[in-house]
């Protein structure tokens, strides 16, 4: 009788553990024809992040245009269905796995996001990669579901020179590769 009451709570919280999960990000997303991967290339993995995009007010490339907030670079943290944090994500900009391993992007494609006040979604080609591991063989990037992240609303002008924002944005990232 013992084992089975044993055997029934470790079920309990297995089932338990299992409901407190995240949901999990569908395997493929709507996007539009753009944003999608090389139909050679197959999706490796989904990872959600949540961090900021950091933004300095500077003065415009024509002087004389005035002020804009820039982009500087993205700071995130990544995290997999479970929400264990498995990397993060940084200038350049670089995706870097627990692992060691690390891809870094170019922009291929963008297409404004379905939601108001969130940066655009993008399709990313693999510049390089380092490392043996989840991302080494990386060949695409797909940053959709966006949530937040644009520059700020407030005023960019002199006064406020060389200010630096950070808004909080969250993203769901799929990396696809070639080959196996």
């Amino acid at each position: 009788m013992f084992k089975t009451r044993k055997a029934a709570a470790f079920t309990l919280v297995l089932l338990v553990g299992a409901c407190a999960s995240p949901p999990r990000p569908p395997s493929t997303v709507n996007v539009p024809e753009q944003l999608k991967p090389s139909s050679i290339e197959s999706l490796a993995m989904i990872v959600q992040a949540k961090g900021v995009q950091i933004y300095e007010c500077r003065e415009r490339k024509n002087q004389g245009d005035g002020y804009e907030w820039a982009f500087v670079a993205p700071e995130a943290d990544l995290f997999d269905a479970r929400g264990n944090k498995v990397g993060r994500h940084y200038a350049g900009p670089h995706w870097e796995a627990i692992d060691g391993s690390k891809v870094q992007g170019t922009v291929k494609q963008r297409a404004e996001a379905p939601t108001a006040n969130a940066i655009p979604w993008l399709l990313l080609a693999a510049k390089s990669t380092w490392g043996y591991g989840v991302f080494d063989k990386t060949a695409s990037i797909q940053r959709v579901n966006t949530v937040g992240g644009v520059a700020p609303a407030s005023p960019c002008d002199a006064s406020s020179a060389k200010q630096v924002a950070r808004v909080p944005y969250t993203a769901t990232y799929y990396f696809y590769r070639t080959g196996s």
